[in-house]
């Protein structure tokens, strides 16, 4: 089936303890998923919690992966399946379900994503199915594995209910999202406060103990941890922003421009 191959690439490649870099995007052109793609990440997070994007444009993105062959990864605002259904129609290679805190959370993200009898999901695929170019029967055969589903590990009661969390069948794997993890002990930003790490060190052995891969979401310009993260076996990274590469590359350049300027005023005072 068209289009089952990305989800599918990035489930072996975790499987087999390798590292799949993404980056994320926030900006409304859906030219920016295709150009991120084009420059080598393996999947776009296409982030409709902190965006502007409406169902449209999600598509757009979606659509401009493809065109791009990278994977589309859609966070969705928040953990409903009103929400999530339409995204699903659209045929993306992965959920990623917002602040999952307990097992009966990542519960109702998976029922949500699949069809009766084992789930809610209502039956209207659009671009899912390549438009109807796709026989019934075979979407349905492939349908549950066609996308990932992925549990933001966020809160530090999702740290404490994590093991309950990775037995529920049809979560992918955690993806640890620092931000907010480090606002739920008080220490919003602080992402390498010594509790956060120590969070973070807790995620990362329950689930090498549980033999499961995890992903996690970081800044591009954080070498630090990008580095700690895959020193510890992090094999899913959104590593970076449409917003924050634009903004790396204004700071660089006006950077250089101005020191350009004053070597220039010097050589001719």
């Amino acid at each position: 089936m068209v289009g089952l191959s990305k989800a599918r690439q990035i489930r072996e490649k975790m499987r087999r303890g390798e590292t799949v870099i993404g980056a994320h995007t926030f900006y409304l052109d859906p030219s920016i998923t295709e150009a991120l793609g084009l420059h080598g990440f393996e999947f776009v997070w296409i982030d409709g919690e902190h965006s502007a994007f409406d169902k449209a444009g999600t598509n757009l993105h979606i659509m401009a992966a493809a065109a791009a062959d990278t994977a589309s990864i859609v966070r969705v605002p928040w953990n409903d399946p009103i929400l999530v259904k339409p995204i699903l129609e659209m045929g993306p290679d992965g959920i990623i379900f917002p602040m999952i805190r307990t097992a009966e959370e990542a519960k109702k993200a998976v029922t949500g994503c699949v069809y009766p009898p084992k789930g809610i999901r209502g039956f209207g695929p659009r671009r899912a199915n390549r438009y109807g170019a796709v026989a019934t029967e075979e979407f349905l055969a492939n349908a549950e594995e066609s996308f990932l589903r992925i549990a933001q590990i966020e809160h530090v009661d999702a740290v404490h209910n994590l093991g309950e969390i990775l037995e529920v069948e049809g979560i992918d794997f955690p993806l640890v999202g620092p931000n907010d993890l480090s606002a739920s002990i008080g220490h919003l930003g602080d992402t390498k406060h010594p509790k956060v790490r120590a969070l973070c060190e807790e995620i990362i052995s329950i689930c090498q103990k549980r033999g499961r891969s995890f992903g996690v979401s970081l800044g591009a310009g954080d070498q630090e941890a990008i580095h700690w993260w895959i020193q510890k076996g992090a094999s899913f990274i959104g590593c970076g922003d449409d917003i924050s590469y634009i903004s790396m590359g204004c700071r660089a350049t006006m950077e250089y421009v101005n020191k350009c300027i004053k070597e220039n005023e010097k050589h001719y005072m």
